[in-house]
């Protein structure tokens, strides 16, 4: 029998565990710190986008096979070592995906009131880690500081009314907090223009339905309209929604605002943030934004930090600082030792980018270990865990904390989800 750990439950995880579990002769751990699997498609992807937290069905798939298992509650690195690890599977992959936020460098960004959208995110979507995070909504202003679809997300949530979450698993904490926060501005602070987004159409076109808010660009921020024609077409109906903006601002209560060519340099405030400076910035011919010394203040009791993520390091295991991520030739960390998804690539790409990658990655392994060494494997891990006193959690486990959580669901929404490990583990009598 041939043993493959896999460090962690998200998209990667799973997408490498459907390739392996196709093999025969093989036995596959799936081994995540929290109770609950599926990683960034439970506490990552917004609660309002249901459509795409459907691919955890998939994943569900998968988990259910006879040769793949779910070892939730269990923390590698206090629980159990990488080392230890490796000495009992053929191969382990990581696929740790990059959690942590990328710091927020600039004056005052450690003032109360300044969040990275890890955090931020965690916080509306339930995570145990961020649940008692109670961002302050008390100031009309908030500074989202990005110019992708994570920014999109935040500044979406924070707008809408109690009603347009209805269908939504957004957790009971955050959907009371914000009916009733005090937020009425909303500024998107990119440091580059429109034609240097990151964001998507449908996120985009999201903000022009929402019932109180409505999204606003100045027209002098936008490029002529036949350079739009160079853009590839995805980018082009993004760059098309920005202009819809423009040219139809409507009045509204609560308002977004596309500051473009903004670049933010301190975040001020006494012991709690409440402006953010901005510098003006222009862009080189290489599309590199440079600051004019020209500024302006955006009065803000919250500034959200959306500038990307990275995956934290783990002891004894090759890291690349610079780009947040283990260092690996194409996967290959060390012998027996892989990576995958964001922990293998940086915070790139879309949940469905993780499907090849997971693929070439299983195929990899499964070509590495070919008839494997005979090492002890799952049973290996199961002896070693017993005599430390930890008990996994199962998926058996995971879907009875399934089912409370939908027994507990408003009506119509999918499921109201627990926001502590302590609550998780009650649900299955723990």
């Amino acid at each position: 029998m041939r043993h493959v750990a896999i460090v962690g439950s998200g998209p990667a995880g799973y997408y490498t565990a459907e390739t392996l579990q196709k093999a025969d002769d093989i036995a596959v751990d799936v081994i995540d710190r929290l109770p609950v699997p599926y990683g960034l498609i439970r506490t990552g992807v917004a609660p309002d986008h249901q459509s795409i937290k459907a691919v955890s069905r998939r994943y569900e798939g998968t988990a259910l096979t006879d040769n793949v298992r779910f070892v939730g509650h269990v923390s590698v690195g206090s629980d159990v070592t990488i080392d230890e690890l490796v000495g009992l599977y053929d191969a382990v992959v990581l696929a740790t995906g990059a959690p942590n936020d990328r710091p927020l460098d600039i004056p005052g960004a450690g003032l109360a009131g300044v969040i990275g959208s890890a955090a931020f995110v965690g916080w509306y979507n339930g995570h145990p880690d961020f649940a008692g995070l109670d961002p302050p909504l008390d100031a009309p202003g908030i500074a989202v500081i990005g110019n992708g679809n994570v920014a999109l997300d935040v500044a979406r949530i924070l707008a809408k009314t109690p009603g347009e979450f209805g269908g939504s698993d957004i957790v009971a904490h955050a959907r009371d907090a914000l009916a009733k926060s005090a937020v009425r501005e909303i500024h998107i602070l990119g440091r580059r223009g429109p034609h240097q987004i990151a964001m998507t159409p449908k996120e985009l076109g999201e903000l022009g339905h929402l019932e109180r808010a409505s999204p606003r660009v100045d027209p002098a921020d936008l490029p002529p309209e036949g350079d739009d024609a160079m853009l590839e077409p995805g980018m082009r109906k993004s760059v098309t929604h920005l202009r819809q903006f423009a040219a139809n601002p409507v009045a509204k209560p609560v308002t977004i605002d596309f500051d473009f060519f903004a670049m933010p340099v301190a975040i001020e405030g006494e012991g709690k943030v409440q402006r953010v400076i901005v510098e003006r910035t222009t862009l080189d011919e290489d599309l590199r934004s440079h600051g004019t010394s020209e500024t302006y203040a955006v009065e803000a009791g919250l500034v959200i930090s959306c500038i990307g993520y990275q995956t934290p390091p783990i002891p004894g295991v090759p890291y690349e600082h610079g780009r947040g991520r283990f260092a690996s030739d194409e996967g290959r960390i060390l012998p027996g030792l892989y990576a995958v998804g964001w922990a293998r690539r940086g915070p790139s790409g879309t949940i469905g980018t993780n499907k090849p990658d997971g693929a070439r990655i299983g195929e990899m392994v499964l070509e590495d270990i070919g008839r494997g060494a005979g090492k002890a494997g799952r049973p290996g891990l199961d002896a070693l865990l017993a005599g430390r006193g930890i008990s996994p959690v199962t998926f058996r486990d995971w879907r009875r904390i399934e089912e409370a959580e939908v027994a507990a669901a408003l009506d119509g929404n999918p499921r109201e989800k627990f926001t502590s490990i302590e609550a998780m583990l009650q649900a299955i009598g723990r």
